[in-house]
């Protein structure tokens, strides 16, 4: 049976075949090590490995938490242990790492390249994305923040190099090509992660939450899954691209969550043709828009001496969404996809039908509702 492996916990189902998901469990502005060539007896392509990992292995942390979770057979409570990785974001000592890594977690310890280790606690994270951001009181000449590639032009074919701390063994690097791109993984709530970078490179549990870096030694993700049929590697594993999280953390370092966009739409009905509008949030962006959901009618029915009375629901009466800013809309994560790729107060153009006939409006988006 097929598997999903996130680098430290665990999992998602996927496909007829059951393939789950399971998550895989520096920048000293030191000049990159000069390419060894043959006068040191190394190749091209080592010197290039070399200098990778010269240049950004101090940027590496391992991170090891503790949980206590009931026992279904005793009243106890039963602590138990997980690893995984992470990677410098700066000087203050936030972390990036999974969320899968540190969920639930009573206690997480964050242990430096020089061995070093530190309470950490949480920033911020998204579950749904699986991005987490811890903090450590570590001094400031001793962290070494990995550099973030602001290059999107990520190729099938591309060396890639990951480094993190499989099996607890640290700061380990294996590396392979970028072997496909914009690849999905079912997330939680029903959501898909999208746009996740498929490499070939080795990862295992505990290299979740470690970096994907390119041969100039910058982050291009952040290793994430494994699909696997034992639980370990088989040569295909997932990052989440830089892309994501240039656009997620600043929103976890400032507010500790994502601040979605908000449509207004409290429930819907998926179709073939599109989603259908079961509610609406009142007072929400849609409602002010004047889109519409199911309408209650109470009707009544004469039966002898007895009038009868009961609610029918009319599903006519409602707008179904086909498309979002000119992109087709299926399913509810094709709602959400679209419209999370703008920022509260920003406008999106819906596409809806009513009653049979195409009709179009500007809707401006509310932040999202705690």
């Amino acid at each position: 049976m097929a598997q999903v492996v996130p680098s430290a916990p665990a999992v998602a189902r996927r496909s007829a075949r059951a393939i789950r998901v399971l998550p895989i469990g520096d920048e000293v502005q030191q000049a990159p090590h000069e390419v060894p060539l043959a006068d040191e007896g190394f190749t091209r392509e080592e010197a290039v490995s070399i200098s990778v990992y010269e240049k950004t292995n101090r940027s590496v942390v391992n991170i090891t938490t503790r949980t206590v979770r009931p026992d279904q057979f005793f009243a106890a409570q039963v602590p138990s242990e997980g690893t995984g990785s992470g990677a410098v974001l700066d000087r203050d000592g936030r972390i990036l790492t999974n969320y899968h890594v540190v969920e639930d977690a009573q206690q997480i310890s964050v242990t430096l390249f020089d061995g070093t280790s530190y309470e950490a606690t949480a920033v911020g994270a998204d579950p749904l994305n699986d991005i987490a951001v811890l903090k450590i009181d570590a001094p400031a000449e001793i962290l070494h923040p990995v550099t973030i590639s602001s290059d999107r032009r990520l190729r099938v074919g591309q060396r890639a190099y990951a480094i993190g701390n499989p099996f607890g063994f640290e700061r380990t690097m294996t590396e392979g090509i970028i072997s496909s791109l914009n690849r999905q993984l079912p997330a939680r709530n029903g959501r898909t992660m999208k746009s996740l970078i498929q490499i070939d490179a080795a990862l295992n549990r505990g290299n979740s939450g470690g970096p994907l870096l390119d041969s100039r030694g910058q982050l291009i993700g952040m290793n994430t899954a494994i699909a696997s049929e034992s639980g370990e590697n088989t040569g295909v594993g997932f990052a989440i691209p830089a892309t994501s999280l240039q656009r997620i953390v600043p929103q976890l370092v400032a507010n500790g969550r994502i601040v979605r966009p908000d449509l207004g739409i409290t429930r819907v009905q998926e179709t073939e043709n599109g989603v259908l509008i079961a509610s609406l949030l009142e007072g929400g962006a849609a409602e002010r828009a004047g889109l519409r959901g199911f309408r209650f009618v109470r009707q009544q029915q004469q039966r002898g001496a007895f009038v009868y009375e009961r609610t029918v629901v009319d599903r006519d009466h409602a707008d179904m969404i086909v498309a979002i800013d000119g992109v087709p809309v299926r399913t509810v994560d094709d709602l959400l996809t679209e419209t999370e790729k703008h920022q509260p107060g920003e406008e999106v153009a819906v596409s809806f039908l009513r009653q049979g006939k195409s009709v179009e409006k500007s809707i401006a988006l509310d932040p999202e509702r705690e």
